[in-house]
Protein backbone atom coordinates (compact mmCIF):
# COMPACT_ATOMS: atom_id res chain seq x y z
CA UNK A 1 0.00 0.00 0.00
CA UNK A 2 1.16 3.44 -0.76
CA UNK A 3 0.72 4.72 2.75
CA UNK A 4 4.23 3.40 3.23
CA UNK A 5 5.59 5.01 0.10
CA UNK A 6 8.06 7.81 0.72
CA UNK A 7 9.62 10.28 -1.61
CA UNK A 8 12.97 11.89 -1.08
CA UNK A 9 12.84 14.40 1.75
CA UNK A 10 16.02 16.49 2.04
CA UNK A 11 15.58 17.03 5.77
CA UNK A 12 14.87 13.36 6.46
CA UNK A 13 15.69 12.23 9.96
CA UNK A 14 16.45 8.55 10.36
CA UNK A 15 17.97 7.76 13.73
CA UNK A 16 18.09 4.40 15.42
CA UNK A 17 19.93 4.23 18.72
CA UNK A 18 20.86 1.12 20.63
CA UNK A 19 19.86 1.21 24.30
CA UNK A 20 21.69 -0.52 27.14
CA UNK A 21 20.70 -4.11 27.75
CA UNK A 22 19.17 -3.03 31.06
CA UNK A 23 17.77 0.49 31.20
CA UNK A 24 18.92 1.92 34.50
CA UNK A 25 18.16 5.59 34.13
CA UNK A 26 15.09 7.04 35.84
CA UNK A 27 12.94 9.82 34.54
CA UNK A 28 14.36 12.17 37.14
CA UNK A 29 17.81 11.79 35.61
CA UNK A 30 16.72 12.93 32.17
CA UNK A 31 18.76 15.77 30.74
CA UNK A 32 16.86 19.08 30.96
CA UNK A 33 15.62 20.39 27.65
CA UNK A 34 17.65 23.28 26.27
CA UNK A 35 15.93 26.44 25.14
CA UNK A 36 14.65 25.91 21.64
CA UNK A 37 15.99 28.19 18.94
CA UNK A 38 14.27 26.30 16.14
CA UNK A 39 10.51 25.92 15.84
CA UNK A 40 10.72 23.14 13.25
CA UNK A 41 9.00 19.97 14.42
CA UNK A 42 9.50 16.38 13.31
CA UNK A 43 7.28 13.31 13.38
CA UNK A 44 8.95 10.32 15.00
CA UNK A 45 8.38 6.83 16.32
CA UNK A 46 9.96 6.51 19.77
CA UNK A 47 10.50 3.17 21.51
CA UNK A 48 11.51 2.92 25.15
CA UNK A 49 12.88 0.18 27.36
CA UNK A 50 10.50 -2.14 29.18
CA UNK A 51 8.89 -0.38 32.13
CA UNK A 52 9.50 3.11 30.75
CA UNK A 53 6.94 5.53 29.29
CA UNK A 54 7.32 7.67 26.19
CA UNK A 55 4.89 10.41 27.24
CA UNK A 56 6.81 12.08 30.10
CA UNK A 57 10.10 11.91 28.21
CA UNK A 58 8.65 13.58 25.12
CA UNK A 59 6.48 16.12 26.92
CA UNK A 60 9.42 17.27 29.04
CA UNK A 61 11.11 18.26 25.79
CA UNK A 62 8.15 20.16 24.38
CA UNK A 63 6.79 17.28 22.31
CA UNK A 64 3.37 15.66 22.00
CA UNK A 65 2.37 12.01 21.83
CA UNK A 66 0.11 11.50 18.82
CA UNK A 67 -0.65 7.81 19.34
CA UNK A 68 0.53 5.11 21.71
CA UNK A 69 2.12 2.11 19.97
CA UNK A 70 1.79 -0.48 22.73
CA UNK A 71 2.72 -3.31 20.39
CA UNK A 72 6.28 -1.98 20.15
CA UNK A 73 6.38 -0.31 23.58
CA UNK A 74 6.52 3.11 21.98
CA UNK A 75 4.56 5.98 20.53
CA UNK A 76 4.15 8.18 17.49
CA UNK A 77 5.23 11.67 18.54
CA UNK A 78 5.76 15.20 17.24
CA UNK A 79 8.50 17.28 18.84
CA UNK A 80 10.95 20.13 18.20
CA UNK A 81 13.71 18.97 15.89
CA UNK A 82 16.46 20.52 17.99
CA UNK A 83 15.41 18.50 21.06
CA UNK A 84 15.70 15.11 19.40
CA UNK A 85 19.37 14.71 20.31
CA UNK A 86 18.54 15.26 23.98
CA UNK A 87 15.84 12.60 23.84
CA UNK A 88 18.20 10.23 22.04
CA UNK A 89 20.79 10.62 24.81
CA UNK A 90 18.38 9.31 27.44
CA UNK A 91 19.26 5.67 28.20
CA UNK A 92 15.56 4.89 28.68
CA UNK A 93 15.11 5.35 24.94
CA UNK A 94 15.54 2.23 22.82
CA UNK A 95 15.13 3.82 19.41
CA UNK A 96 14.05 6.97 17.62
CA UNK A 97 13.01 6.67 14.00
CA UNK A 98 11.55 8.86 11.30
CA UNK A 99 7.78 8.50 10.99
CA UNK A 100 7.31 9.61 7.38
CA UNK A 101 7.15 5.95 6.41
CA UNK A 102 3.53 5.71 7.52
CA UNK A 103 2.21 8.91 6.06
CA UNK A 104 -0.34 8.91 3.25
CA UNK A 105 0.74 9.31 -0.32
CA UNK A 106 -1.65 9.16 -3.28
CA UNK A 107 -3.40 6.11 -1.84
CA UNK A 108 -3.31 4.16 1.40
CA UNK A 109 -5.38 3.75 4.53
CA UNK A 110 -8.67 5.63 4.70
CA UNK A 111 -8.48 9.06 6.35
CA UNK A 112 -12.18 10.00 6.34
CA UNK A 113 -14.81 8.23 8.37
CA UNK A 114 -16.88 5.94 6.15
CA UNK A 115 -20.45 4.86 6.86
CA UNK A 116 -20.01 1.11 6.69
CA UNK A 117 -22.69 -1.52 6.26
CA UNK A 118 -21.39 -4.94 5.31
CA UNK A 119 -24.51 -5.69 3.29
CA UNK A 120 -24.45 -2.53 1.18
CA UNK A 121 -20.81 -1.40 1.03
CA UNK A 122 -19.28 -2.14 -2.37
CA UNK A 123 -15.68 -2.47 -1.21
CA UNK A 124 -15.96 -5.64 0.85
CA UNK A 125 -13.75 -8.59 -0.01
CA UNK A 126 -16.91 -10.67 -0.44
CA UNK A 127 -18.46 -8.41 -3.07
CA UNK A 128 -15.22 -8.03 -4.98
CA UNK A 129 -14.48 -11.75 -4.88
CA UNK A 130 -17.97 -12.93 -5.79
CA UNK A 131 -19.50 -9.99 -7.65
CA UNK A 132 -16.51 -8.82 -9.66
CA UNK A 133 -14.11 -11.76 -9.97
CA UNK A 134 -16.83 -14.44 -9.85
CA UNK A 135 -14.86 -16.53 -7.35
CA UNK A 136 -18.13 -17.98 -6.09
CA UNK A 137 -18.31 -20.10 -9.23
CA UNK A 138 -15.13 -21.90 -8.19
CA UNK A 139 -16.42 -22.30 -4.62
CA UNK A 140 -19.69 -23.82 -5.84
CA UNK A 141 -17.74 -26.43 -7.79
CA UNK A 142 -15.58 -27.32 -4.79
CA UNK A 143 -12.46 -25.29 -5.57
CA UNK A 144 -11.43 -23.01 -2.70
CA UNK A 145 -7.66 -23.03 -3.03
CA UNK A 146 -7.25 -26.12 -0.86
CA UNK A 147 -3.78 -27.63 -1.09
CA UNK A 148 -2.31 -24.43 -2.51
CA UNK A 149 0.06 -22.31 -0.42
CA UNK A 150 0.48 -18.61 -1.16
CA UNK A 151 3.77 -17.05 -0.09
CA UNK A 152 3.25 -13.53 1.23
CA UNK A 153 6.50 -11.54 1.42
CA UNK A 154 5.39 -8.54 3.42
CA UNK A 155 5.22 -7.14 6.96
CA UNK A 156 4.17 -10.38 8.64
CA UNK A 157 0.73 -11.66 9.59
CA UNK A 158 -1.14 -11.86 12.90
CA UNK A 159 -3.77 -14.58 13.51
CA UNK A 160 -6.79 -12.32 13.94
CA UNK A 161 -10.24 -13.84 13.50
CA UNK A 162 -10.44 -14.84 9.86
CA UNK A 163 -6.83 -16.04 9.88
CA UNK A 164 -6.86 -17.94 13.17
CA UNK A 165 -7.86 -21.40 11.96
CA UNK A 166 -5.07 -23.87 12.89
CA UNK A 167 -2.57 -24.15 10.06
CA UNK A 168 -3.99 -21.21 8.10
CA UNK A 169 -0.81 -19.15 8.60
CA UNK A 170 2.61 -20.79 8.32
CA UNK A 171 5.48 -18.58 9.37
CA UNK A 172 8.62 -18.78 7.31
CA UNK A 173 11.75 -16.96 8.50
CA UNK A 174 11.49 -13.42 9.83
CA UNK A 175 14.08 -11.52 7.78
CA UNK A 176 12.97 -8.11 9.04
CA UNK A 177 14.77 -5.80 11.43
CA UNK A 178 12.13 -6.57 14.04
CA UNK A 179 13.20 -10.21 14.19
CA UNK A 180 15.52 -9.29 17.02
CA UNK A 181 12.67 -8.26 19.32
CA UNK A 182 11.09 -11.47 20.58
CA UNK A 183 7.76 -9.76 21.17
CA UNK A 184 7.63 -8.55 17.54
CA UNK A 185 9.06 -11.54 15.70
CA UNK A 186 6.79 -12.76 12.86
CA UNK A 187 4.05 -10.34 13.92
CA UNK A 188 2.62 -7.70 11.62
CA UNK A 189 3.34 -4.40 13.37
CA UNK A 190 2.35 -2.49 10.23
CA UNK A 191 -1.10 -3.92 9.47
CA UNK A 192 -0.30 -4.27 5.79
CA UNK A 193 0.47 -7.99 5.62
CA UNK A 194 -2.58 -8.99 7.64
CA UNK A 195 -4.86 -6.90 5.43
CA UNK A 196 -3.55 -8.66 2.30
CA UNK A 197 -3.62 -12.13 3.87
CA UNK A 198 -7.32 -11.65 4.59
CA UNK A 199 -8.03 -10.78 0.96
CA UNK A 200 -6.09 -13.77 -0.34
CA UNK A 201 -7.07 -16.57 2.02
CA UNK A 202 -9.19 -15.33 4.93
CA UNK A 203 -11.94 -17.51 6.35
CA UNK A 204 -13.86 -17.25 9.59
CA UNK A 205 -13.64 -20.45 11.62
CA UNK A 206 -16.29 -22.87 10.45
CA UNK A 207 -17.65 -20.49 7.80
CA UNK A 208 -19.37 -22.21 4.87
CA UNK A 209 -17.56 -21.39 1.63
CA UNK A 210 -20.51 -20.58 -0.59
CA UNK A 211 -21.26 -17.56 -2.79
CA UNK A 212 -24.39 -16.87 -0.71
CA UNK A 213 -22.50 -16.54 2.58
CA UNK A 214 -22.11 -12.80 3.00
CA UNK A 215 -22.32 -12.93 6.80
CA UNK A 216 -18.90 -14.47 7.42
CA UNK A 217 -15.53 -13.21 6.24
CA UNK A 218 -14.17 -15.10 3.23
CA UNK A 219 -11.12 -14.27 1.16
CA UNK A 220 -10.84 -15.12 -2.53
CA UNK A 221 -9.24 -18.52 -1.87
CA UNK A 222 -10.45 -19.38 1.64
CA UNK A 223 -9.12 -22.93 1.45
CA UNK A 224 -5.53 -21.89 0.75
CA UNK A 225 -2.77 -21.30 3.30
CA UNK A 226 -0.53 -18.30 3.74
CA UNK A 227 3.23 -18.80 4.07
CA UNK A 228 4.32 -15.53 5.64
CA UNK A 229 7.90 -14.37 5.14
CA UNK A 230 8.33 -11.13 7.04
CA UNK A 231 10.76 -8.59 5.61
CA UNK A 232 9.28 -5.23 6.68
CA UNK A 233 8.75 -3.56 10.04
CA UNK A 234 6.09 -1.21 11.41
CA UNK A 235 7.04 1.57 9.01
CA UNK A 236 7.77 -0.70 6.06
CA UNK A 237 11.55 -0.53 6.36
CA UNK A 238 13.43 -3.12 4.36
CA UNK A 239 16.19 -3.41 1.78
CA UNK A 240 16.05 -4.99 -1.65
CA UNK A 241 18.57 -7.57 -0.49
CA UNK A 242 16.16 -8.73 2.23
CA UNK A 243 13.36 -9.14 -0.32
CA UNK A 244 15.67 -11.04 -2.66
CA UNK A 245 16.70 -13.33 0.21
CA UNK A 246 13.01 -13.93 1.00
CA UNK A 247 12.23 -14.85 -2.61
CA UNK A 248 15.22 -17.19 -2.67
CA UNK A 249 13.95 -18.86 0.51
CA UNK A 250 10.47 -19.33 -0.96
CA UNK A 251 11.87 -20.92 -4.12
CA UNK A 252 14.22 -23.28 -2.31
CA UNK A 253 11.67 -24.42 0.28
CA UNK A 254 8.50 -24.35 -1.78
CA UNK A 255 7.82 -28.09 -1.36
CA UNK A 256 9.52 -28.82 1.96
CA UNK A 257 7.63 -30.95 4.46
CA UNK A 258 4.16 -30.69 3.05
CA UNK A 259 4.43 -27.18 1.65
CA UNK A 260 3.07 -26.50 -1.82
CA UNK A 261 3.91 -22.88 -2.60
CA UNK A 262 2.43 -22.18 -6.03
CA UNK A 263 1.71 -18.45 -5.72
CA UNK A 264 3.91 -15.58 -4.52
CA UNK A 265 2.33 -12.23 -3.63
CA UNK A 266 4.71 -9.28 -3.71
CA UNK A 267 3.20 -5.87 -2.95
CA UNK A 268 6.62 -4.27 -3.11
CA UNK A 269 8.44 -2.14 -5.60
CA UNK A 270 11.30 0.26 -6.12
CA UNK A 271 11.60 3.11 -8.58
CA UNK A 272 14.65 1.52 -10.15
CA UNK A 273 15.17 2.27 -13.84
CA UNK A 274 17.70 -0.51 -14.36
CA UNK A 275 16.86 -2.78 -17.28
CA UNK A 276 15.09 -5.86 -15.96
CA UNK A 277 17.40 -8.13 -17.97
CA UNK A 278 20.18 -7.13 -15.57
CA UNK A 279 18.28 -6.45 -12.36
CA UNK A 280 18.81 -8.83 -9.39
CA UNK A 281 15.26 -8.39 -8.05
CA UNK A 282 13.80 -9.17 -11.48
CA UNK A 283 16.07 -12.21 -11.68
CA UNK A 284 14.80 -13.41 -8.29
CA UNK A 285 11.12 -13.28 -9.30
CA UNK A 286 11.94 -15.05 -12.56
CA UNK A 287 13.53 -17.90 -10.61
CA UNK A 288 10.26 -18.27 -8.71
CA UNK A 289 8.35 -18.23 -12.00
CA UNK A 290 10.61 -20.89 -13.52
CA UNK A 291 10.10 -23.01 -10.39
CA UNK A 292 6.36 -23.17 -11.05
CA UNK A 293 5.32 -20.31 -8.77
CA UNK A 294 2.88 -17.72 -10.12
CA UNK A 295 4.33 -14.35 -9.10
CA UNK A 296 1.77 -11.56 -8.63
CA UNK A 297 3.18 -8.05 -8.20
CA UNK A 298 1.49 -4.71 -7.53
CA UNK A 299 2.01 -2.13 -10.27
CA UNK A 300 2.72 0.77 -7.91
CA UNK A 301 0.86 3.77 -6.54
CA UNK A 302 2.76 6.69 -8.09
CA UNK A 303 0.07 7.69 -10.60
CA UNK A 304 -1.18 6.80 -14.07
CA UNK A 305 1.72 8.47 -15.86
CA UNK A 306 4.39 6.40 -14.11
CA UNK A 307 6.21 3.30 -15.30
CA UNK A 308 5.66 0.05 -13.44
CA UNK A 309 7.75 -0.39 -10.34
CA UNK A 310 10.44 -3.02 -10.07
CA UNK A 311 9.85 -6.01 -10.15
CA UNK A 312 6.38 -5.52 -11.72
CA UNK A 313 8.29 -4.21 -14.74
CA UNK A 314 9.58 -7.73 -15.39
CA UNK A 315 7.37 -8.99 -18.25
CA UNK A 316 7.13 -12.56 -16.97
CA UNK A 317 5.24 -11.78 -13.76
CA UNK A 318 1.61 -10.66 -13.42
CA UNK A 319 1.52 -6.87 -12.91
CA UNK A 320 -1.73 -5.72 -11.32
CA UNK A 321 -3.29 -2.27 -11.41
CA UNK A 322 -6.22 -0.96 -9.35
CA UNK A 323 -9.74 0.11 -10.32
CA UNK A 324 -12.55 1.67 -8.33
CA UNK A 325 -14.63 -0.54 -6.05
CA UNK A 326 -17.68 -2.17 -7.55
CA UNK A 327 -20.00 -4.92 -6.36
CA UNK A 328 -20.78 -6.24 -9.85
CA UNK A 329 -19.16 -6.53 -13.26
CA UNK A 330 -21.81 -4.33 -14.89
CA UNK A 331 -20.90 -0.96 -13.37
CA UNK A 332 -18.68 1.65 -14.97
CA UNK A 333 -15.07 0.94 -14.08
CA UNK A 334 -12.33 3.52 -13.72
CA UNK A 335 -8.63 3.02 -13.15
CA UNK A 336 -7.65 4.67 -9.87
CA UNK A 337 -5.59 7.82 -10.31
CA UNK A 338 -2.81 6.44 -8.11
CA UNK A 339 -2.37 3.23 -10.11
CA UNK A 340 0.80 3.02 -12.22
CA UNK A 341 -0.08 2.28 -15.85
CA UNK A 342 3.35 1.58 -17.27
CA UNK A 343 4.82 2.31 -20.67
CA UNK A 344 4.42 1.06 -24.22
CA UNK A 345 7.25 -1.39 -23.50
CA UNK A 346 5.66 -2.77 -20.32
CA UNK A 347 2.25 -1.99 -18.86
CA UNK A 348 -0.16 -3.65 -16.44
CA UNK A 349 -1.49 -7.11 -17.29
CA UNK A 350 -4.84 -7.00 -15.46
CA UNK A 351 -6.72 -4.67 -13.13
CA UNK A 352 -8.87 -5.41 -10.08
CA UNK A 353 -10.66 -3.19 -7.53
CA UNK A 354 -8.22 -1.56 -5.14
CA UNK A 355 -10.26 1.33 -3.75
CA UNK A 356 -11.24 1.41 -0.06
CA UNK A 357 -11.23 -2.37 0.36
CA UNK A 358 -12.41 -3.71 3.72
CA UNK A 359 -10.19 -6.52 4.91
CA UNK A 360 -8.99 -7.71 8.29
CA UNK A 361 -7.92 -5.15 10.87
CA UNK A 362 -4.78 -5.58 12.94
CA UNK A 363 -5.54 -3.79 16.24
CA UNK A 364 -2.56 -1.92 17.66
CA UNK A 365 -0.58 -1.89 14.42
CA UNK A 366 0.94 1.35 13.17
CA UNK A 367 -1.74 1.69 10.48
CA UNK A 368 -4.50 1.05 13.00
CA UNK A 369 -3.23 3.73 15.35
CA UNK A 370 -2.27 6.32 12.77
CA UNK A 371 -5.47 6.00 10.72
CA UNK A 372 -8.34 5.50 13.18
CA UNK A 373 -10.92 6.49 10.55
CA UNK A 374 -9.89 3.49 8.47
CA UNK A 375 -11.35 1.16 11.10
CA UNK A 376 -14.94 0.40 10.11
CA UNK A 377 -15.62 -2.05 12.93
CA UNK A 378 -13.72 -4.03 15.51
CA UNK A 379 -12.68 -6.41 12.74
CA UNK A 380 -12.25 -4.52 9.51
CA UNK A 381 -10.02 -1.83 8.04
CA UNK A 382 -10.21 0.20 4.83
CA UNK A 383 -7.21 0.27 2.53
CA UNK A 384 -6.58 1.36 -1.05
CA UNK A 385 -3.77 0.52 -3.42
CA UNK A 386 -2.41 -1.84 -6.00
CA UNK A 387 -1.41 -4.01 -3.01
CA UNK A 388 -5.04 -4.89 -2.43
CA UNK A 389 -5.61 -5.44 -6.15
CA UNK A 390 -2.64 -7.80 -6.35
CA UNK A 391 -3.90 -9.77 -3.35
CA UNK A 392 -7.20 -10.43 -5.14
CA UNK A 393 -5.30 -11.79 -8.14
CA UNK A 394 -3.11 -13.98 -5.92
CA UNK A 395 -6.26 -15.52 -4.48
CA UNK A 396 -7.63 -16.01 -7.99
CA UNK A 397 -4.42 -17.77 -9.04
CA UNK A 398 -4.74 -20.13 -6.06
CA UNK A 399 -8.27 -21.08 -7.14
CA UNK A 400 -7.13 -21.75 -10.71
CA UNK A 401 -4.26 -23.95 -9.54
CA UNK A 402 -6.59 -25.82 -7.18
CA UNK A 403 -8.76 -26.64 -10.20
CA UNK A 404 -5.79 -27.76 -12.33
CA UNK A 405 -2.46 -28.16 -10.50
CA UNK A 406 -0.72 -29.05 -13.77
CA UNK A 407 -1.00 -25.49 -15.08
CA UNK A 408 2.24 -23.58 -15.51
CA UNK A 409 2.63 -19.95 -14.41
CA UNK A 410 2.56 -18.92 -18.08
CA UNK A 411 -0.76 -20.72 -18.54
CA UNK A 412 -2.28 -19.20 -15.39
CA UNK A 413 -1.27 -15.73 -16.58
CA UNK A 414 -2.69 -16.42 -20.04
CA UNK A 415 -6.02 -17.56 -18.60
CA UNK A 416 -6.31 -14.50 -16.37
CA UNK A 417 -5.64 -12.19 -19.31
CA UNK A 418 -7.55 -14.11 -21.97
CA UNK A 419 -10.69 -14.26 -19.83
CA UNK A 420 -10.54 -10.63 -18.70
CA UNK A 421 -13.10 -7.99 -19.58
CA UNK A 422 -12.27 -4.40 -20.50
CA UNK A 423 -15.69 -3.42 -21.88
CA UNK A 424 -16.96 -1.52 -18.83
CA UNK A 425 -14.15 0.99 -18.64
CA UNK A 426 -14.79 4.66 -19.16
CA UNK A 427 -11.10 4.98 -19.91
CA UNK A 428 -9.85 2.75 -22.69
CA UNK A 429 -6.11 3.37 -22.48
CA UNK A 430 -4.69 -0.17 -22.73
CA UNK A 431 -1.63 0.86 -20.76
CA UNK A 432 -3.83 1.46 -17.73
CA UNK A 433 -6.27 -1.43 -17.93
CA UNK A 434 -4.22 -4.17 -19.58
CA UNK A 435 -6.51 -7.05 -20.50
CA UNK A 436 -9.12 -5.80 -18.03
CA UNK A 437 -10.76 -7.49 -15.03
CA UNK A 438 -10.38 -11.31 -14.89
CA UNK A 439 -13.55 -13.43 -14.89
CA UNK A 440 -13.04 -16.62 -12.89
CA UNK A 441 -16.29 -18.20 -14.05
CA UNK A 442 -15.13 -17.99 -17.65
CA UNK A 443 -11.72 -19.35 -16.65
CA UNK A 444 -13.27 -22.40 -14.98
CA UNK A 445 -15.33 -23.11 -18.08
CA UNK A 446 -12.19 -22.92 -20.21
CA UNK A 447 -10.34 -25.35 -17.95
CA UNK A 448 -13.30 -27.75 -17.75
CA UNK A 449 -13.55 -27.74 -21.53
CA UNK A 450 -9.86 -28.40 -21.97
CA UNK A 451 -9.36 -25.04 -23.63
CA UNK A 452 -6.07 -24.25 -21.97
CA UNK A 453 -4.21 -21.60 -23.96
CA UNK A 454 -0.86 -22.62 -25.36
CA UNK A 455 1.28 -20.18 -23.48
CA UNK A 456 5.03 -19.90 -23.34
CA UNK A 457 6.38 -16.44 -22.71
CA UNK A 458 9.43 -15.74 -24.84
CA UNK A 459 10.79 -12.58 -23.28
CA UNK A 460 14.50 -12.28 -22.66
CA UNK A 461 15.44 -13.69 -19.27
CA UNK A 462 17.10 -11.56 -16.63
CA UNK A 463 20.72 -12.44 -15.89
CA UNK A 464 20.71 -10.84 -12.43
CA UNK A 465 24.27 -9.63 -12.88
CA UNK A 466 23.35 -5.95 -12.74
CA UNK A 467 23.70 -3.49 -9.89
CA UNK A 468 22.12 -4.13 -6.48
CA UNK A 469 22.44 -0.40 -5.84
CA UNK A 470 20.51 0.43 -9.01
CA UNK A 471 17.84 -2.06 -8.00
CA UNK A 472 17.19 -0.07 -4.82
CA UNK A 473 15.98 2.99 -6.62
CA UNK A 474 16.39 6.48 -5.21
CA UNK A 475 16.57 6.10 -1.44
CA UNK A 476 18.12 3.77 1.02
CA UNK A 477 18.24 2.44 4.52
CA UNK A 478 20.01 4.86 6.81
CA UNK A 479 21.42 4.30 10.29
CA UNK A 480 23.11 7.05 12.31
CA UNK A 481 23.84 8.94 9.09
CA UNK A 482 25.39 5.85 7.51
CA UNK A 483 23.56 4.89 4.32
CA UNK A 484 23.29 1.38 2.96
CA UNK A 485 24.34 1.96 -0.61
CA UNK A 486 26.59 0.55 -3.26
CA UNK A 487 27.17 -3.07 -4.12
CA UNK A 488 26.62 -4.55 -0.67
CA UNK A 489 23.74 -6.34 0.99
CA UNK A 490 22.03 -5.81 4.32
CA UNK A 491 25.01 -7.28 6.17
CA UNK A 492 27.46 -4.98 4.46
CA UNK A 493 28.64 -8.01 2.53
CA UNK A 494 30.01 -7.32 -0.94
CA UNK A 495 27.44 -8.17 -3.60
CA UNK A 496 28.62 -10.38 -6.44
CA UNK A 497 25.75 -10.59 -8.89
CA UNK A 498 27.38 -13.33 -10.94
CA UNK A 499 27.98 -15.61 -7.95
CA UNK A 500 24.57 -14.94 -6.42
CA UNK A 501 22.61 -15.43 -9.65
CA UNK A 502 24.43 -18.70 -10.30
CA UNK A 503 23.66 -19.96 -6.80
CA UNK A 504 20.06 -18.73 -6.95
CA UNK A 505 19.40 -20.43 -10.28
CA UNK A 506 20.84 -23.66 -8.88
CA UNK A 507 18.74 -23.40 -5.71
CA UNK A 508 21.84 -22.94 -3.58
CA UNK A 509 21.62 -19.30 -2.46
CA UNK A 510 20.36 -20.47 0.94
CA UNK A 511 22.68 -23.02 2.49
CA UNK A 512 21.54 -23.93 5.97
CA UNK A 513 21.20 -20.54 7.60
CA UNK A 514 23.55 -18.79 5.21
CA UNK A 515 22.48 -16.47 2.42
CA UNK A 516 24.97 -14.75 0.14
CA UNK A 517 27.77 -16.14 2.28
CA UNK A 518 26.61 -14.69 5.61
CA UNK A 519 24.98 -16.57 8.47
CA UNK A 520 21.66 -15.04 9.49
CA UNK A 521 21.93 -16.58 12.96
CA UNK A 522 24.49 -17.18 15.66
CA UNK A 523 22.36 -20.10 16.79
CA UNK A 524 20.14 -22.59 15.05
CA UNK A 525 20.10 -21.24 11.53
CA UNK A 526 23.75 -21.95 10.79
CA UNK A 527 24.11 -25.50 9.58
CA UNK A 528 20.37 -26.10 9.76
CA UNK A 529 18.91 -28.09 6.91
CA UNK A 530 15.41 -26.77 6.33
CA UNK A 531 14.35 -29.84 4.42
CA UNK A 532 15.37 -32.05 7.33
CA UNK A 533 13.08 -30.25 9.76
CA UNK A 534 9.38 -30.99 9.75
CA UNK A 535 6.47 -28.63 10.07
CA UNK A 536 4.18 -29.08 13.06
CA UNK A 537 1.26 -26.69 13.09
CA UNK A 538 2.75 -23.25 12.73
CA UNK A 539 6.36 -24.14 13.51
CA UNK A 540 9.30 -26.36 12.75
CA UNK A 541 9.06 -29.62 14.73
CA UNK A 542 6.71 -27.95 17.19
CA UNK A 543 9.30 -25.31 17.98
CA UNK A 544 8.46 -21.69 17.39
CA UNK A 545 10.65 -19.80 14.98
CA UNK A 546 11.52 -17.64 18.00
CA UNK A 547 13.83 -20.49 18.93
CA UNK A 548 15.45 -20.35 15.51
CA UNK A 549 16.31 -16.69 15.53
CA UNK A 550 19.18 -14.32 14.99
CA UNK A 551 19.22 -13.54 18.70
CA UNK A 552 22.98 -13.89 19.17
CA UNK A 553 23.91 -12.51 15.81
CA UNK A 554 25.89 -9.28 15.85
CA UNK A 555 27.00 -6.82 13.25
CA UNK A 556 30.53 -6.88 14.69
CA UNK A 557 33.13 -6.30 12.04
CA UNK A 558 30.57 -5.60 9.34
CA UNK A 559 29.98 -2.23 7.78
CA UNK A 560 27.94 -0.52 5.13
CA UNK A 561 30.36 2.19 4.14
CA UNK A 562 33.65 1.39 5.78
CA UNK A 563 32.34 2.33 9.22
CA UNK A 564 32.38 -0.58 11.63
CA UNK A 565 29.17 -1.67 13.32
CA UNK A 566 31.27 -3.09 16.14
CA UNK A 567 29.32 -3.40 19.35
CA UNK A 568 25.95 -2.98 17.69
CA UNK A 569 23.98 -6.18 18.13
CA UNK A 570 20.55 -7.07 16.81
CA UNK A 571 19.78 -9.05 19.97
CA UNK A 572 16.42 -8.01 21.38
CA UNK A 573 16.33 -4.82 19.35
CA UNK A 574 14.00 -3.46 16.73
CA UNK A 575 15.04 -1.36 13.77
CA UNK A 576 11.39 -0.51 13.29
CA UNK A 577 11.58 2.61 11.23
CA UNK A 578 14.74 2.79 9.20
CA UNK A 579 13.91 5.05 6.34
CA UNK A 580 13.55 3.96 2.75
CA UNK A 581 11.84 6.20 0.30
CA UNK A 582 12.83 4.56 -2.95
CA UNK A 583 10.93 1.44 -1.91
CA UNK A 584 7.16 1.21 -1.89
CA UNK A 585 4.70 -1.21 -0.34
CA UNK A 586 1.99 -0.56 -2.86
Amino acid sequence: MSNIHQRTVPTRLAITLIAAVVAFATLASATPAPASSNTETVSLIVRVAEGESVTPLVESLGGTVVADLDLINGASVVMPADHVAVLAANPAVASITDNVGIQMASAGWETKKVKFNQNTYDGTVYKTATGVLQAGDFWTHGYTGGGVDVALIDSGVVPVNGLSYPGKIIHGPDLSFESQAAELRYLDTSGHGTHLAGIIAGRDDGAPVTPTNSADFLGVAPGSRIVSVKVADASGATDVSQVIAAIDWVVQHRTDNGLNIRVLNLAFGTDSVQDYVLDPLAFAVEQAWKAGIVVVVSAGNDGNDHALRNPAVDPFVIAVGATNKSKTRTGIDEVMSFSNCGTAERSVDVVVPGESITSLRNPGSSADLDYPNAAVSDRFFLGSGTSQAAAFVSGAAALIIDRDPSLTPDEVKALLMQEADDSNFRRTDPLCIGAGVPNLEHIRHEIDGGDIPTATQTFAYSTGVGSLEASRGTDHLEHESVILEGEQDIFGQAWDGVSWSTASAAGLSWSGGDWNGVTWSGLSWSGLSWSGVSWSGLSWSGLSWSGLSWSDNSWNGLSWSGLSWSGVSWSGLSWSGLSWSGVSWD
